[in-house]
């Protein structure tokens, strides 16, 4: 639609203008549903935290607000692509550039990577018996670069200036010479701003792992879950890194003219290598924290220690190692020679033997168990068969030969969503299915919870198996129409009807959760009959739920004493925790960081010097504030009466 504006016409596409009015809808119904519940108090709370519990539900909450964005952009591409030369309502050409822009991009960094940290934050510190993380307040800092970084990022579509360069963002084409204007400084700094909340993240993982576990609980008692969250966390910090590098570079070429990826002294190529140095490592950081969500819950619901606890540690340590040698299998198509090519294929077919050895460990751990198919085990299950599919395709495309001709075709779209959604997705719903009574109090429904199983597992198989067929029938990645006689139509239109189903199975996830907390009853202590630490506290626990400390002399501890009727021992000397408190200085930072990216985004000199002085003064009054101060009074004060 065409606009008149202060004597200049401004054409606004009937897509932005929809968003627009949805927000314009939704906001009013949002604002009576808090002030009705009188949700103010609960939002203050949450908001201004530092408890590792609930920033870790801010992260799954926030999240799967921006699944839901993702998943409305992967409708109206399969929508477009639902019969031949289709011209659905505006998604051809540009548009249909940001929406696979778009989604992958959510998919990846506001999706798969935030919603594992904040199972992280729920269930690690309770695991190894802490009662928080180790750094509270960079941990809500943590959150707010994430949800900032997502919120710059998701605006773009309302000011008509979506990214459109796809979420690999190649060179040359993410470069101001073939993308002029804003849409891809918003990529730029969506993901600086967000990544440096994930680098925080691991940074905190590891110290509260290392420093803060119970006593007794050495690494070779640890269960699985803080295992994978530990070598995750080694690698954020090597791979994120070099992405934020590689963004940096990238903002120099747009904003000031630099040529480090265009040229006579740049080169395409180097972004390609920048780029999968973080990037293959980041499809295991999103899949370690999930091999290890399904190792705890498929040993809780078989009633049985995970089979070979020593291999799983090696095949999750070998996996981490191995996951920083495989990049260049990205791309096998450029030219880098044969013996490169050699090296990486053999390297991707390595990571094959510690995979496997994951499969066969959770196949002998069900073996003779006493399986409880509860909904979060459902999920489990529907893993195994949907990565190891995901595994045998990735075994095809490691070998440089086939590549060539799998390359950009939707075999290699289907392949990374068998990876991605079989794992992450999957761990993600199992794990909140599992863990939603510590987050809240309450135990969601099991028969809906399978409803959104099967009708999520049938949907998605419909919509990727049947890629990997239009892929090798030649079908290229990223277009966004094809004809009759291209002989994929049948593909396209099963695959359509396959999303659709894996939207009707959220509407009965969200049911779900409507329903608990309308007229759910509470979990109780220990609803699952679990084997770890977690569940020997109340649920939800209380802020410092270990002030006494339990004393660990075995794995699955906790199992142990229900089943020998006996209590957990625990330490005569209490430790010291780090101190919670409400602050709202992490907000302002991310306020403050905000108006600063907005600032480059548009060229705004002036609104980038307001950015960084906000930004400059969040660490002057950190730098004099201590809230140990405050703790230590109120001890003292205790102590006197």
């Amino acid at each position: 639609m065409e606009f008149s504006f202060n004597g200049k016409s401004v054409f606004v596409p009937t897509d932005v203008i929809a968003g627009w009015l949805s927000v314009l809808i939704i906001t009013p119904i949002v604002l009576y549903i808090i002030i009705k519940n009188r949700y103010w108090s609960t939002i203050l709370d949450y908001t201004t935290t530092t408890n590792h519990r609930k920033i870790g539900t801010l992260y799954i909450l926030f999240s799967m607000l921006f699944f839901l964005r993702a998943g409305v952009d992967a409708l109206f591409m399969r929508t477009q692509l639902i019969t031949p030369e289709n011209e659905f309502w505006v998604f051809q050409g540009e548009k249909y550039n940001e929406l696979f822009t778009t989604h992958g991009t959510m998919m990846i960094f506001f999706v798969a990577t935030p919603i594992l940290i904040g199972l992280m934050n729920v269930a690690v510190p309770l695991q190894i018996g802490a009662n928080d993380l180790a750094f509270p307040y960079l941990n809500l800092v943590g959150f707010y670069l994430f949800l900032t970084g997502g919120t710059i990022f998701f605006l773009a579509f309302f000011f008509n200036a979506a990214p459109n360069m796809g979420w690999t963002a190649y060179a040359p084409l993410s470069t101001d010479s073939y993308t002029p204007g804003p849409n891809n400084n918003f990529y730029i700094f969506g993901l600086q701003v967000s990544g440096l909340g994930t680098i925080f993240a691991a940074i905190n993982m590891m110290a509260t792992i290392i420093r803060l576990r119970a006593p007794g609980l050495t690494l070779s008692r640890m269960p699985l879950f803080p295992w994978a969250t530990l070598i995750t966390s080694f690698l954020i910090l090597i791979a994120f890194p070099v992405l934020a590098i590689a963004l940096l570079l990238l903002q120099f070429d747009r904003l000031y003219d630099a040529t480090f990826f265009l040229g006579e002294l740049g080169h395409p190529v180097y972004w390609q290598h920048l780029f999968w140095i973080f990037g293959h490592p980041e499809v295991y950081i999103i899949a370690l924290p999930a091999f290890g969500i399904f190792s705890d819950i498929i040993s809780n619901f078989s009633r049985k220690n995970v089979f070979g606890y020593t291999s799983m540690v090696f095949s999750l340590t070998l996996i981490g190692l191995l996951a920083l040698m495989v990049w260049v299998h990205h791309m096998f198509t450029v030219g880098l020679g044969a013996f490169s090519n050699t090296f990486f294929a053999i390297t991707s077919m390595l990571i094959a033997v510690p995979t496997g050895i994951k499969v066969f460990n959770w196949l002998f751990t069900m073996r003779r168990g006493v399986i409880s198919m509860k909904a979060p085990m459902m999920f489990a299950l529907g893993f195994i068969p949907t990565f190891v599919m995901g595994g045998v395709t990735g075994v095809m495309l490691s070998s440089a030969a086939a590549d060539m001709q799998f390359h950009d075709s939707y075999f290699v779209v289907a392949h990374l969503h068998y990876v991605i959604i079989g794992s992450t997705i999957l761990a993600a719903f199992a794990a909140i299915y599992y863990w939603y009574p510590i987050m809240t109090g309450k135990i969601l429904d099991d028969t809906l919870g399978k409803w959104h199983f099967w009708l999520f597992l049938i949907g998605f198989h419909l919509t990727f198996f049947l890629q990997h067929l239009a892929g090798l029938d030649g079908m290229p990645r990223r277009v966004y129409e094809y004809t009759q006689e291209d002989g994929v139509w049948s593909y396209n239109f099963i695959s359509s009807i396959g999303a659709y189903l894996m939207a009707v199975s959220m509407l009965f996830f969200l049911w779900n959760i409507i329903k608990t907390h309308r007229s759910g009853a509470k979990a109780g202590d220990d609803p699952w009959d679990g084997r770890t630490l977690e569940w020997s506290v109340p649920s939800p626990p209380p802020e410092h739920p270990f002030e006494r400390m339990p004393v660990i002399d075995r794995r699955d501890m906790f199992w142990w004493s229900k089943i020998n009727n006996k209590p957990l021992p625990v330490a005569k000397n209490p430790r010291p925790s780090p101190i919670a408190r409400r602050t709202f200085q992490p907000m302002f930072l991310a306020g403050s960081l905000f108006i600063l990216s907005f600032g480059f985004i548009y060229g705004w000199v002036w609104v980038q010097t307001l950015g960084g002085i906000l930004s400059l003064s969040t660490f002057v009054i950190r730098a004099f504030s201590d809230e140990r101060t405050e703790a230590y009074k109120r001890e003292e004060e205790e102590n006197e009466q």
